[in-house]
This record gives structure tokens, sequence and C-alpha cells, in this order.
């Protein structure tokens, strides 16, 4: 996409201004920080450009354009006069979409809080770079009331903010971007930020630029942190927190709802540097929702949609419990079943609960058509917050009764398809760098083994061990994993599980026996579906249900030997 480049003056400085996209979209106004130049936003700017105007420029000083004479020209006060300069040329008359990083987002929290930058600004989206106001306060409401944790807090982000110091010694900083770290910033950003991308500096530039850039630290650190202002606004705030920040600590915005009553909290799974230059596009599907959210009215809090939902299996049992049970805390929820009608009901029953509700119809055992699904939810809802892999069947049969036929059904079913939504989900959820739960269905069989529950108990058994690999995978993205292992569950597989070695009619009579005993055993499927929810809020790994999948698991560390001999009797 063609690049427009034009030349906006502020306070007698010249400021390079990029622009690409339709101008009759809206406009989103990209920021950069230090040591950067608008080239850092280049991945954010490609996707954010397919449906928006977007609109970056250098900071004085940096990149193209030009740099005051003196320190006083960079000021907070300049650098949010030059803010305003750019929001007036690109788009006179429509408010702009301002998203800020590092010290870009430091001089946009001076225009966003500027009385009246409501009109200008339509929102904010802050990563990496708070208000040095709203910082001075935060600091001296922890030096007032000196708690342990505050004092934790105080050491941990003065520790993280050593280089703040070393700006402000005399010669020292200048000399080390000037003999050394320019050439080596590639490699530092590699080493410490695990970034492979362009480092979104022009090299030649750089020695230059960041030692033009320390003044922005020595204008404005003391003065503001010694006489703190009184810093609000009315601009909706979405406030993206990267978790793997080494700068800028996750509790330094504890307490900024007082100063932006319209906020929106969001955390990213990423570095100072690496949710720019590597995870570009997961940013500009952050600034996309916050983008129609305020063109919709929504201004503050958390999507109020509530988390996305998918639950295979959902056409009765646990799964349609587990659906409404998310439904009724005003979560969106998105279910499928190989029986289409019965999903489409378990969707009119939560749509009664939370708007939103969908219905599909998925074989998951078909891995093809599993990765179409989740695109496809991806597509039209997004990316899942909670996936609940509950599909299943039940199979009795001794292991020398059971055919190859009745195995591969099974395992199919039971642990191809469990495997299928972990890995189509959660490739999407890595690859948004959010975090998100995964829960597994798998049943107290999964340690109870029993002689005539072979193929059953086996398929379960893989499913536990899967959980355990893949919640240890997914740990650095903060993806928590649940392995859910009910016992027995008033439920309508006891209908439709089939049994090896024995005709039609001996078939039926079976399933009759089964059903009987499970529904005088009395169990809800109600019940599975508050622990599954439970677990998710909570973060359990394992959750046994029923006090028989309880009673086993903890006779299993005990005494594994009794439930070996136990493993003998007949269970079908």
């Amino acid at each position: 996409m063609t690049i427009r480049r034009r030349t906006v003056h502020s306070g007698g400085v010249p400021l390079a201004v990029y622009e690409q996209g339709d101008p009759a979209r809206p406009t989103v106004l990209l920021v950069h920080g230090y040591p950067d130049t608008h080239a850092v936003w280049d991945d954010v700017a490609a996707d954010l450009a397919a449906d928006h105007h977007v609109v970056r420029y250098d900071v004085r000083g940096a990149g193209a354009s030009g740099a005051p004479a003196g320190r006083d020209g960079y000021r907070l006060a300049r650098l949010a006069a030059d803010l305003a300069a750019v929001a007036d040329t690109v788009s006179p008359e429509r408010p702009v979409h301002v998203v800020a990083h590092d010290w870009g987002s430091i001089q946009s929290w001076e225009a966003v809080t500027e009385p009246g930058a409501h009109h200008r600004i339509a929102s904010y989206t802050s990563l990496s770079g708070p208000s040095l106001d709203h910082i001075a306060h935060w600091t001296r409401h922890r030096m007032r009331r000196p708690t342990p944790r505050h004092l934790r807090q105080l050491a941990v982000q003065g520790v993280h903010s050593w280089y703040i110091t070393a700006f402000h010694l005399p010669f020292l900083a200048p000399a080390v971007w000037r003999f050394g770290l320019a050439r080596a910033w590639p490699r530092v950003l590699r080493d410490l930020e695990h970034v492979t991308a362009r480092p979104g500096h022009p090299q030649p530039t750089l020695a230059r630029d960041a030692v033009r850039g320390i003044e922005l630290y020595r204008a404005n650190f003391r003065p503001v942190l010694r006489s703190p202002r009184e810093r609000s606004t009315e601009v909706p705030v979405q406030l993206v927190t990267l978790e793997r920040d080494r700068y800028v600590s996750t509790f330094l915005s504890e307490g900024l709802e007082r100063w932006v009553p319209h906020l929106t909290r969001r955390t990213l799974d990423a570095g100072h540097w690496s949710a720019l230059l590597e995870r570009g596009s997961t940013v500009a599907g952050l600034v996309r929702e916050h983008v129609a959210r305020v063109a919709a009215g929504q201004t503050q809090g958390p999507p109020p949609e509530g988390r996305l939902v998918v639950v295979t299996g959902a056409g009765s049992g646990i799964g349609r419990a587990t659906a409404i049970a998310f439904a009724a805390q005003g979560d969106r929820v998105v279910v499928c079943d190989l029986d289409l009608p019965a999903a489409e009901r378990t969707a009119e029953l939560c749509a009664a609960l939370t708007p939103g509700a969908a219905a599909h119809r998925v074989d998951v055992s078909d891995g093809a058509a599993v990765d179409a699904f989740a695109e496809l939810v991806a597509a039209e809802h997004g990316v899942p917050d909670v996936v609940v892999n509950n599909a299943g069947i039940g199979h009795a049969g001794t292991f020398l009764q059971t055919t190859e036929k009745e195995w591969q059904r099974v395992l199919d079913v039971n642990l191809w398809g469990v495997i299928h939504g972990c890995r189509a989900f959660g490739a999407l959820m890595v690859g948004r760098g959010e975090g998100g739960h995964i829960v597994n269905l798998a049943s107290a069989a999964a340690y109870l083994p029993a002689k005539s529950l072979a193929a059953y108990a086996t398929s379960k058994a893989a499913v536990l061990m899967l959980s355990d690999c893949l919640r240890a995978e997914l740990a650095d993205h903060r993806i928590a994993v649940t392995a859910v292992c009910p016992g027995i569950v008033n439920t309508n597989i006891t209908r439709t599980t089939t049994f090896s070695g024995v005709d039609a009619d001996a078939q039926a009579a079976k399933q009759a026996k089964a059903s009987k005993a499970y529904a005088r055993r009395g169990f809800p499927p109600e019940k599975v579906a508050e622990e599954i929810v439970r677990a998710v809020r909570t973060g359990r790994p394992f959750v046994p249900v029923t006090v028989e999948a309880k009673a086993a698991h903890w006779l299993g560390r005990i005494s594994p030997r009794l439930l070996r001999r136990a493993a003998r009797l007949d269970v079908g």
C-alpha cells in the first residue's frame, strides 16, 4: 500500500508525517517512542491501513523530522502541541484515535489530559508509557503509606528505571550511544527482547536521534516528579499492559481509574519492543476493537460482551450445561455438535441469557473440519478466551472383544477430537498473545482401570496426559489447561454407548440398564459445568468431579495395587 509523505510544522520544527489507507476512514494516529522512528509501527500500520486512515510521524528530534534548538523544545507541552498540529492537519474535520508506545505514550498522555482533549482525540491506546504526573502521584501515595507491598513495588520499579538516572548524568549516556550502543542496538533487542525483526530505526541516524532524545528525560522527569499536576481525561483510554516489559512494571497502572473514568484494560504477552515488532497484527487487532467499541459508544471497562467461549459436543449433557453456565455469566458462547439441531437448541438457551450465541455442525474427529471451524470462529467472533473440548462417546468392552474399527471410532472422537481442538484453537490463542484457557474433558476412567472399558479408559487416560504436556508447553503464553475428570454423570452418553461382542437386542438392553443406573446415581451435568466454570476462574489444572472420581484418584495415590485389583471386576 502506498505511503504518502507530507511535512507539518509545529513550533518552528518540521515534522515528517507518513499516511496510508483511505482518508475517508477513521484516522488512527501512531506515536513512536525512544529511540525509535515511525518505522517501529510498520507492521501495525500495514494491518490497520486495510480499514483505517493510518498516520505516523517522526517526533521532534527523530528520523526525518527537525530538532529543537534547546532542551526547552523537548518539554511535554511542546510534544503535545506537535500531536495536535499533526491531528489537525491530517483530520481537520474529525477527532483522531491516538495509539502510542513508550515515550510516544508519555507525550500522548500530555495531549490526552489537556482540557477539552475529547473534542480532538476520539480514543487513546497506550502501550508502555504512563503519564509522568500519574506516576508522580502513584509514587507519593506509596511513600506516604509504605506498606511492604508498596515498598516492594517502589524497589522493583526503581531497578527497572535505572537508565533514567543514567540519562541524567552529563556526558555518559551520549558517549555510550555514540561509541557503541547504536551499532549494538539490533543485538540488544535480540538478546533482551528476543526480537528477530528489524529494529524499527534507520541505523545511520540512530546514534544522532538517541543522543537528541536524552533531552526528553532531562527536560521532563525532574520538573514533573517534583510538582505533579492533576491530569484527568474524558477520552476513552485502552491501556495495554505488556506482561514481559522490562521497563514499565504492570503495577504502575494501579489506581489509574482515578484519572481515567473511561478505562479499558487489556494485557498482551509481549516485551517492550516485541509487542510492535513481532506482534504487530495483535496490537492492530486491539486497536481496531477499541476504535469500534468507542464508535459504538462503549467507552469503559472490559469488553461488555464478556469472554468468548467455545464448547464442543454441546448438543446435550455436560456440553450443553457448560455452555449455559458460561452464558449465565454474560460470556458469548459458540457451540458445535455432530447433531446440528441439538447444538442450535443449546445456542437458543444461551441466547436467552446473553447475546451472541452461535451453533455449528462439526465432526471433531475430522481435523480439517475442526481447523475450518476454528477459522470461522476467529473470523466471525474473534479468538476464543476459553475452549472446552467436551465432545466424546462411550464404549464398553474388554480388549479382546473390542474390534479395530471400534478402537478407531473411540480414539478418533475421544482423543483425536481433543487433539484437533487443542491444536486449532491453541494456535489462535498463542498468536493473539493474550492468554486463554483450554479445558479438556477426560474421565475418572483415565486413572480408574476397568477390564470392560479398555478403549474408553485408554482414550481418556491419553487426554489426561495430553493436558499435562500441553499445560507445560503453553504456560509461557499464559494459556492454562485443565483436565476435568467426571465419574458417573446422568447424561445421554449411556443411551448412545456401544458395547463390543453383543447383538443389537443385547446392546439395547445394556444401554437401558446403564441409563437406569446413571439416573439412580442422580449426579446432574450442571454440577460438572459448575466445576468447569470454577476451574477456569481459579486455574486448577486437574478437577475430579463426583465422589467416586475423587475417591478413585485418592485410592490410586495411596494404594495403586488395590486399584489394579478392582479393575478385574465387571462394571458393564
